[in-house]
């Protein structure tokens, strides 16, 4: 699957001084935005990584209400220091690479929207943005669905952000035809991490397993884009097509307004130099069933392509025509530059 043409507009990449896996940090869940997952670092290689020995251990069991028994995320490696999610409340914590001393920690109290969440304990970790100039923010998204950005350098809240440090994610997540969920009980969260590219933070959505759900009328799916400076919405995609949005008639008998899920639960990536993001969605409400839901059921199990600027729809590719296979696109779309038949294309490849 080719990235379709190039835009004319080209966009300036990060900040200067931005981290890079070329300086042996780890800026992104993904290693970079464009989900390599890859460092070129070669001190540690297939000689001698079995001489490894541990260098400093710690312990997470206090950092929540109980010991975490699955503990998903990845830290994040920048000048040093090690940022990442941990415990069963979600604190974030940074770390000396070096001693493994905690240097600082946050945890945000939500009480039984936090513990009915449908995406519970550290999930996979945070995501990091700087201005270049002395701005550093760490961001992550809470297990009640909030997005919180955190001062790098003590754990503080960024009060300019959103409502003092804090934008609640669960306001504009809507059900049936678009009704408000519930603030507290409404069923939306995450455990990926929002991807940080220029001045924008993207944030998917997720639910509880596809299996369990205990009405097809659920939460419906969206991704939105936010400033990262000021926490300001700046566009919305809705992952089942509202009337006069493209797909929408894949939904027959007006099926789009009684069914939810389809939400975008893993990473999302971006290629910068086109100005391009490509969203993994996964299922509609149910898995296994879709007798209520007739029609293709656009952007369900579906990777979408969508302009960064305005995160409108550039092109698609679904998976799973009528999704019932629990066939969810599960990892970050890969961003690489190849060679076919001796021409040199943007490509974008994604397991299944």
């Amino acid at each position: 699957m080719t990235a379709g043409p190039r835009m004319t507009a080209q966009l300036s990449g990060q900040a200067p001084g931005f981290p890079s896996t070329k300086n042996g940090e780890w800026p992104y869940y993904t290693a970079d935005v464009r989900g390599s997952r890859y460092s070129p670092l070669d001190q540690i290689n297939g000689t001698n990584f079995n001489q490894l020995e541990v260098a400093w251990r710690f312990k997470t069991d206090n950092l929540g209400t109980r010991p975490e028994f699955k503990l998903e995320g990845t830290p994040l490696a920048i000048r040093g220091v090690l940022y990442t999610t941990a415990g069963t409340r979600r604190s974030v914590i940074a770390l000396d690479g070096k001693t493994g001393e905690l240097m600082w920690s946050h945890s945000y109290r939500e009480g039984n929207r936090a513990a009915i969440a449908p995406r519970q304990l550290s999930g996979r970790g945070v995501s990091y943005w700087t201005d270049g100039k002395g701005d550093e923010r760490i961001l992550y998204v809470t297990t009640g669905y909030r997005l919180v950005a955190l001062n790098a350098k003590n754990g503080s809240m960024i009060q300019s952000f959103g409502d003092g440090g804090v934008v609640d994610l669960k306001k504009g997540a809507v059900f049936g035809k678009g009704q408000q969920i519930d603030l507290e009980t409404g069923e939306i969260g995450l455990h990926a991490t929002p991807t940080v590219v220029k001045d924008v933070v993207i944030v998917g959505s997720s639910f509880k397993e596809g299996t369990q759900v205990v009405t097809h009328n659920n939460t419906k799916g969206l991704v939105r884009a936010f400033d990262v400076r000021t926490g300001k919405l700046l566009w919305t995609f809705n992952t089942i097509p509202r009337p006069g949005e493209f797909g929408n008639d894949t939904w027959e008998n007006e099926s789009w307004a009684i069914n939810g899920n389809t939400g975008v639960w893993t990473q999302i990536t971006v290629d910068e130099e086109l100005g391009l993001v490509y969203l993994p969605v996964e299922d509609p409400t149910s898995d296994q069933y879709g007798g209520h839901r007739p029609g293709n059921n656009l952007f369900g199990d579906t990777l979408v392509c969508v302009d960064l600027k305005t995160g409108q729809r550039k092109w698609h590719f679904q998976v799973a025509h009528h999704p019932i296979w629990d066939y969810d696109l599960s990892s970050a779309p890969l961003l690489a530059d190849i060679t076919v038949n001796g021409k040199a294309i943007k490509a974008v490849a994604l397991p299944s």
